[in-house]
């Protein structure tokens, strides 16, 4: 890893030259000739019993080929797949259209089919659905009382997942402590907002019993399995290709039902099919992230020590439990103690349904949930004992001597220096003059709030493929198992070939998202793509060099440990005109005699990097923000991120996913948020009424990192690119509450929209006129 060549390098992207030319190609840009379009019918209620389905007028109009009702599909589909990491959950048998009732605004009721996409959507405005509505839960409380409307019949409550957890001796630890601090904390309902919609299409050939199907997704082998257990035909007569894909944060994995209709009509029709989603479906229909109800009690010592944590958590999974696996909400409790000691830990974690969207994962997918607990109580205890937050943090965060470190839910922690970021943080931040600054603006009657978050993440679970194929002329194709949606893939995975293969990346061409040509892959979510899908990179590279050493050692005829490789040539240690090309290598592993020495021929190698657990990435992120007392309105006057993701593969990479995942963090914190009625009909359904931050509401962000390298993969890299909405929203919230503070405001819950916060400032003024 010494002298490095492109490791550790600002390289900058390879795909992006096509993107900027318009060259590329998402899933609505498939050609496919004769291609029918679908549309869906979706229930305007939340929930309701389906008692009858005419779609006889959609029949008249022009263009209109065929429907089919949920009831339709279940006479011939099987219900979407069990998965075996979903243990503990409560089964469910889930279709791609709703089968008896419907369980939320939005779900799918009725596939028309139409020779064109406005066809399509006229014939489904006629199709005829008489429901019997039925009382519907929409708060996740509610939906846990006894006498609460059941989602599923056969389930004898609403509770789809539990897990209780106890550490240690909370109770002794409670009534020892100086202070108890109880908070109640909401991580709101968002929306991925993602620039593409979902889309698919699908086409068979008739001739080989291949069925393609294009889909804008994170995790094409995964959707591959879905859709064959639905159809009841084998994974290998079923190739799924993932074009561009414009942005998925979490929310286009895993299985969907409208890539299974999609490819099951193609599949019955013999005909290719194709859909997109309007940005008004997406809103409805797109996995939502989040919504979780946090109830906490903390024992510190008057030092600011913390002694025990007593943590309940309440997940609303809206109608289905939409995750590949267990609840994300399960990694929340994973990662509730954070990069803290905590001696004493009891959890309780309840997992809801209720008749809202489907929640799964979103960047970050339960960690993010995890942070705003941990650091939103700091402050809180912070406040109570009289200390600075930065003092408190210091006194809780683990050290260098701690790890390995296994915290109290059983996660190993790799290694890290959390004081080390925290104090490199606070010097490019300079604390000690950023609040001087905030006390000489509070007396001029400014309100300015600086905010802390320290975190760590649990990044890159499973294992992850890749192949490295040499061809003859001397350039080289790596077929990877991750799925880029944007993240510049292309160029990290080139430049972790190159780097052992010491070739310009030019040379290098990277395959992705393509079932038929990729051996098994898990995808790209969980800040996993570099630390395993590099790893197999650098791996099946070193195993590819190592047999090309083999061949060049036959040739030149002295043992491979006495070559050299270098700039891609090999050369005989103390005999520098004995030389052999890389080119010249690979052609001989491809001729038709053989390399020699009786070497197997070709020049490739895959392999599938398991590292057992996942890395733990840390930062500590800073903001000082000012709020506007007669407006409410936030402005964010300065944001730092300081991050410790292991080794940079490239520091360019990363500064973009920093930049991008703080912009998301600060649209949670500040104008985010899925707002149902209190009847179940979503009242924020489109980009008029879900706010998503502008250009100008997200400040120029600092960035630095420091390095300590992970043991358990060989880049000794971590994951980055869930960082910003794992640390913006403590750190943002953090900040106002801050600069609240003076009027006694101390609590709020996200999204801190103006007018929460106008509201807020308005009944502190009245509680001090009123004294």
């Amino acid at each position: 890893m010494s002298e490095s060549r492109y490791l550790g390098r600002p390289v900058r992207r390879l795909e992006d030259e096509r993107y900027l030319r318009g060259r590329a190609i998402f899933t609505d840009d498939i050609a496919l000739p004769g291609a029918l379009y679908l549309a869906l019918v979706r229930s305007p209620y939340p929930h309701a019993e389906i008692t009858n389905v005419d779609w006889s007028p959609a029949a008249r109009v022009p263009g209109f080929v065929t429907a089919l009702s949920g009831r339709d599909l279940a006479d011939w589909l099987a219900p979407f797949p069990v998965p075996p990491q979903s243990a503990g959950v409560r089964l469910q048998r889930r279709y791609p259209l709703a089968v008896d009732r419907v369980r939320f605004v939005g779900e799918g009721v009725v596939a028309v089919v139409a020779t064109s996409r406005s066809a399509a959507e006229d014939a489904a405005a006629e199709v005829l659905v008489e429901y019997r509505e039925l009382p519907a839960v929409i708060d996740p409380e509610a939906a846990l009382a006894p006498d609460a409307p059941r989602l599923h019949p056969d389930w004898p409550d609403n509770e789809a997942f539990r897990w209780d957890l106890s550490f240690g001796d909370v109770d002794t630890a409670l009534r020892s402590a100086d202070a108890i601090i109880e908070l109640r904390l909401v991580n709101q309902r968002v929306y991925a907002a993602f620039l593409e919609p979902r889309a698919a299409a699908a086409t068979v050939d008739p001739a080989h019993g291949q069925l393609t199907v294009w889909a804008s997704t994170q995790t094409p082998h995964t959707l591959r399995a879905g859709i064959a257990s639905v159809l009841g035909i084998p994974e290998h007569s079923i190739r799924i290709v993932t074009p561009d894909v414009g942005g998925a944060f979490g929310a286009k994995g895993g299985l969907y039902p409208e890539y299974v209709l999609v490819a099951a009509l193609a599949w019955r029709l013999q005909r290719p099919i194709r859909w997109t989603e309007s940005r008004t479906e997406s809103v409805h229909a797109t996995n939502h992230g989040r919504d979780q109800q946090q109830f906490v009690r903390a024992a510190f010592r008057r030092d600011g020590t913390l002694l025990a944590l007593d943590v309940h958590l309440l997940s609303n999974l809206g109608a289905w439990n939409a995750s590949p696996t267990r609840p994300t909400a399960v990694l929340t409790g994973l990662a509730i103690a954070g990069p803290y000691r905590v001696p004493n830990l009891r959890l309780s974690l309840r997992c809801v349904v209720t008749n809202t969207t489907p929640q799964a994962a979103y960047r970050g997918a339960g960690r993010p949930e995890a942070s705003y607990l941990l650091e939103r109580l700091m402050d809180a205890g912070a406040s109570r004992l009289g200390l600075d937050p930065v003092v408190i943090r210091q006194r809780n965060l683990l050290h260098p001597e701690d790890f390995p470190h296994r915290s109290p839910t059983g996660v190993p922690y790799d290694s890290g220096n959390y004081p080390a970021v925290l104090a490199e943080a606070l010097r490019r931040f300079d604390y000690a003059g950023a609040r001087r600054e905030q006390a000489r603006l509070r007396s001029a009657g400014r309100l300015i709030g600086i905010g802390i978050a320290a975190f760590c993440e649990l990044s890159g679970p499973g294992w992850e493929s890749a192949t490295v194929r040499a061809h003859p002329d001397g350039t080289v194709t790596v077929l990877s198992g991750i799925a880029p949606s944007g993240q510049g893939h292309t160029t990290m995975l080139a430049q972790v070939v190159g780097e052992v293969l010491q070739l310009p990346l030019e040379r290098i061409r990277v395959v992705t998202g393509d079932t038929a040509a990729i051996q098994q892959g898990i995808g790209t979510f969980g800040s996993r793509s570099t630390a395993l899908g590099g790893s197999a990179a650098y791996l099946a590279a070193r195993d590819v060099l190592e047999k090309a050493l083999h061949i060049a050692s036959h040739l030149l005829e002295v043992a491979p440990e006495d070559l050299e490789y270098r700039d891609g040539r090999f050369s005989v240690r103390g005999s520098p005109d004995r030389t052999l090309s890389w080119q010249q290598i690979a052609r001989l592993a491809y001729v038709m005699e053989g390399p020699p020495g009786g070497i197997a021929p070709g020049l490739e190698a895959t392999r599938f990097f398991n590292p057992g657990r996942r890395n733990v990435p840390f930062g500590v992120h800073l903001a000082m923000v000012e709020v506007d007392p007669e407006t409410g309105l936030v402005t964010i006057l300065r944001y730092l991120a300081v991050d410790d993701s292991g080794r940079l593969v490239n520091p360019l990479l990363a500064e973009g996913q920093i930049h991008g995942s703080v912009a998301q963090g600060i649209g949670q914190a500040l104008y985010e948020g899925i707002v149902y009625s209190e009847n179940g009909q979503l009242l924020t359904q489109n980009f008029l009424e879900y706010a998503v931050p502008r250009a100008a509401q997200v400040p120029s962000i600092e960035t630095a990192h420091l390095e300590t390298p992970s043991p358990i993969n060989p880049l000794g890299v971590k994951g980055i690119g869930e960082a910003g909405t794992t640390a913006a929203p403590p750190a943002i919230v953090n900040a106002v509450l801050d600069a609240l503070q003076p009027l006694g405001v101390h609590h709020l819950d996200m999204p801190l929209t103006p007018e929460r916060v106008w509201r807020a400032i308005q009944l502190a003024e009245e509680r001090v006129v009123v004294r």
